[in-house]
C-alpha cells in the first residue's frame, strides 16, 4: 500500500537540479536499494527467499548499469563510471527511504518469497511515484526527459516483478 503525504520524499530535491543531479540521485537509490537486498538476503533463512533477494539484487545492479550509460551518453562517453558514484551521497533507497529504517520496519517479510516480492513491488511503485512528483517539481526540461526516461525503467521493474508475482 503507497502511503504518505505527497511531500514525503521531496527534500530529496531542490527543483532546479541538472539532468545531471537527476541522474545521481536515481543511481544512489538504485544502489542502496541493491544494498538492502543483498543485507536482506544475508538475514533470511529460507533458501529460495535468498535466492530471490540475490536476484533482485542484480536487478538493481542493471538499473544503476543504465543510469551509468544515461550518465556517460550525458557526459559524452567522456566521464568515467567513478564520477556517478562520486556524486551518490545521499542514503535513500528508492522510494526516498532510509535504508536501516527500512529494514527495522519491514524484516518480517523478507523470509518468504511471496512477502518479498509484495515488497519489491511496493517499493518500485513508490519509486515511480517520487520520480512523477519529482518531476512536477522539476523546472530543467532535460532533467524532467531524464527523470521520465527513469521512470519508465521503473515500470518496466514494477511489470516484471508483477508477471513473476503472477507466476506463485
Amino acid at each position: 500500500v503507497a502511503e504518505g503525504p505527497l511531500e514525503m520524499n521531496m527534500d530529496l530535491i531542490r527543483g532546479d537540479e541538472t539532468p545531471l543531479e537527476v541522474i545521481a540521485l536515481a543511481y544512489t537509490m538504485e544502489r542502496n536499494l541493491g544494498k538492502f537486498y543483498l543485507v536482506a538476503q544475508e538475514k533470511a533463512s529460507d533458501e529460495k527467499a535468498k535466492k530471490l533477494l540475490a536476484a533482485l539484487a542484480s536487478v538493481e545492479e542493471k538499473h544503476s548499469e543504465f543510469l551509468i550509460d544515461m550518465f556517460q551518453k550525458l557526459e559524452h562517453g567522456s566521464a568515467p563510471k567513478e564520477t556517478l558514484d562520486s556524486l551518490a551521497v545521499k542514503a535513500r533507497m528508492e522510494g526516498g527511504f532510509d535504508v536501516e529504517t527500512f529494514l527495522q520496519k519491514n524484516a518480517k517479510y523478507l523470509d518468504k518469497v511471496s512477502d518479498i516480492l509484495d515488497l519489491a513491488m511496493m517499493l518500485e511503485t513508490q519509486a515511480l511515484d517520487l520520480y512523477i512528483r519529482f518531476g512536477s517539481r522539476i523546472k530543467n526540461a532535460d532533467s524532467s526527459v531524464a527523470l521520465n526516461r527513469i521512470a519508465d525503467e521503473e515500470k518496466e521493474h514494477l511489470k516484471s516483478l508483477g508477471n513473476l508475482r503472477n507466476q506463485m
